[in-house]
Order: C-alpha cells, then sequence, then structure tokens
C-alpha cells in the first residue's frame, strides 16, 4: 500500500482541527491529537490518527462527552481515585498520572485508580511521564470486550494492556507496552482497513476454532459476544495462555477494581458511556538507594542484554520502547508515515468540515 509523510506539527495542528469540529474543547483537543500523532510517529499506526473515526462515533453513540473534567473522588497522601465521567480519555490520563508523579514526589509513590474513562491512546505516553522525573512509572487500562479467557468462549475482557517504564542513564528508558492478549484490537482494525488476512494465533471464530479472515471475525466481532481475541500463550493451557488470562484479569481488578468502576464486560453501553478503568503510578528510585546509581546499573544490565549472542540473520537485540522512539526520531526528521486508507480519511474530513485537503508529501 502507498505510503506519504507528513511533518508532525502539520498533522498535529489538522487532527486538533478535526477533533475540535467533533465538539473537543481545546485542552482536550490539543492531548489528544498529540496522543494520534506520536502514535503515527512512533511507527503504532494502531494507535495514530486512524482512530479519528472511532473517536467521533463514540461522541455519537453517546458512550463520549468531551466536555467533562475528570473529578477526585477520593484521596489520601499516597493515592487518588478520579472519575472521569466519560470525558476524554488522553485528557483524563495526563490529570491522573500528573497527579500521582506529584504524590511519588512528597511521598516517594503515587497512585491513581480512575473510572469512567474512555480509550486513553498508547499507555507508553503516560507510564513515560515518571522516567521524566527520574520515576519508575506505570499505566493499566481495561477496554471494550475484545478476548475470551481460558475454557471460555464468551467475549468478556478487554486487551487489557500494560506499560512499565523503568529510567536509565541510556538514551532511552525501558519502556514496555503490550496488551495481554496476543495483539491490539487496533492491530486487527489496520488488517481489515488493508483487507489483508491476519496472523493465525491472534483471534478465533464462534467456535473457538483459528481464523485469519480479518472480514469476518470483525463482523462477528460487532454482532456477537462469542469470538475474539486470545490471550498471551494462545487457547488452553499448554502453551501458557492461562497467564496470559491472568494479566488480562489481573489489569481489570488493579483497573475497575480499585477505582469501584466498571470492568470489561461492562464498558460501552448506551446507558454508561464508554466507562473505561484505568490505574497509574509513579514510584520514586532513590527508595532503594542512590536514584542515579540505579540508572547506571540498570543500564549496565540493558547494554549486556544487547551485547549477547544473537540469533542467525539478527545482529541486533532490541530493549523494549527503542524501536518506537527512535522511529520517533525518523519521523521528526522526515515526516510521519500514513498510507493511502489514513489519508483517503482525512481528506474526508476535510471535505465534511470545509478544510483545505493537505497536499504536501504523497507518493
Amino acid at each position: 500500500m502507498n505510503k506519504g509523510y507528513i511533518q508532525y506539527e502539520e498533522l498535529f495542528s489538522y487532527t486538533k482541527k478535526v477533533l475540535e469540529k467533533l465538539g473537543y474543547p481545546n485542552a482536550q483537543a490539543d492531548i489528544t491529537a498529540w496522543t494520534l500523532v506520536e502514535a503515527d510517529a512512533r511507527g503504532v499506526p494502531s494507535h495514530g490518527v486512524s482512530r479519528l473515526p472511532f473517536y467521533e462515533s463514540n461522541i455519537k453513540s453517546g458512550f463520549v462527552v468531551p466536555k467533562e473534567e475528570p473529578e477526585i473522588v477520593y484521596e489520601t497522601p499516597l493515592s487518588l481515585v478520579v472519575d472521569g465521567h466519560n470525558g476524554v480519555g488522553p485528557h483524563i490520563a495526563k490529570f491522573s498520572m500528573t497527579r500521582a508523579i506529584e504524590k511519588a514526589k512528597n511521598a516517594g509513590a503515587g497512585f491513581a485508580a480512575v473510572r469512567n474513562s474512555s480509550h486513553f491512546g498508547m499507555a507508553a505516553l503516560w507510564a513515560e511521564m515518571a522516567p521524566a522525573q527520574g520515576y519508575i512509572g506505570m499505566a493499566f487500562t481495561n477496554t471494550r470486550i475484545c478476548s475470551i479467557v481460558t475454557f471460555g468462549r464468551e467475549r468478556i475482557l478487554g486487551t487489557n494492556p500494560i506499560c512499565f517504564a523503568i529510567p536509565t542513564s541510556g538514551k532511552t528508558p525501558f519502556v514496555l507496552d503490550m496488551a495481554t492478549t496476543t495483539t491490539a484490537h487496533g492491530k486487527v482494525e489496520v488488517y481489515e482497513r488493508h483487507k489483508k488476512p491476519m496472523p493465525i494465533g491472534w483471534c478465533v471464530d464462534e467456535n473457538g476454532k483459528d481464523t485469519s479472515d480479518v472480514i469476518a471475525f470483525q463482523n462477528l466481532y460487532r454482532t456477537s459476544r462469542f469470538g475474539g481475541h486470545l490471550f498471551l500463550g494462545g487457547a488452553g493451557e499448554e502453551l501458557g495462555g492461562h497467564k496470559g488470562y491472568g494479566l488480562g484479569l489481573f489489569v481489570d481488578l488493579m483497573c475497575a477494581g480499585l477505582s469501584m468502576g466498571t470492568w470489561s464486560r461492562d464498558t460501552f453501553t448506551k446507558t454508561g458511556g464508554c466507562a473505561v478503568a484505568n490505574f497509574f503510578g509513579a514510584i520514586r528510585t532513590d527508595l532503594f538507594g542512590n536514584a542515579s546509581e540505579i540508572a547506571q546499573h540498570v543500564e549496565w544490565i540493558l547494554q549486556e542484554v544487547r551485547q549477547s549472542a544473537k540469533s542467525e540473520g539478527h545482529d541486533r537485540i532490541y530493549i523494549h520502547g527503542e524501536k518506537e522512539l527512535e522511529k520517533r526520531v525518523e519521523s521528526l526528521a522526515t515526516g510521519v508515515p500514513l498510507d493511502e486508507v489514513e489519508w483517503k480519511m482525512l481528506d474526508e474530513y476535510a471535505a465534511k468540515f470545509g478544510f483545505e485537503k493537505i497536499s504536501t508529501g504523497r507518493i
């Protein structure tokens, strides 16, 4: 599929204009546009500007109310519970993680459990806020129902991603950002847009059988509660599928359990809104000794991993987060890559809202 490149700031400005036309106030449009463009710039198109129609549909369906502001409903020196009132996910996430970090500065650690939020984009964007201060960061979220538990047939849990970020003395922090399923649902949507068969092992049909037919799977996903994503390790226990399932359930208990919020099965209802739940945390490394020395020791461990023996055909071992941050540097220099489906979507918004089409960078 053909691609084109667009300057980061141009894509950000355009995306923000679209969000404002969809009803986002300035602050919510600003942070959401940044979240989407960052994903594309980092080579994660499943969470990039292609999400705009999904965000629009959430507003039209009454799942998201862009003007709502997050509210602290419970608080201690170490923790807080936030009610997002079904507002804009990135806005709520930034609010909550900022306050978790503030608590960490004062108490050594800080945690925020959030209820009634919505899609917040890449979890890494929020966990990374902590290493920027020299702290460990974490960000979890449940999602709309996507996944089938071990020995189950009904879709009741989300893809429920987790992210941990640890500061180092090197160029980049360690950033593990992963769905607890074999893939995020956004990647399935990318395959659907491109009409490509998805890999076996991602999803099963309503009978629990492996499927690569992304069109049939998405039709099933939109009309039935049966058939869905597999957790890490796949179906059954032989390859550890119960472990992935356990991680996914753990995320729901941390997010919905601690916030007294909605678990994955009951998100996205006509009467309850998106009602997604999150959990954020920040921990100061100087709780364990000299922060600078710890960062250097962590980097030494990572460097030993990088320099370990490579398998045939490979000349590099990556540390989690490196690919995305290196791609971001490339995108800032040469432009953010968008495929023809994304260009078409942006053109459709231009026609809809009377914007001038973006004409630069297409090939």
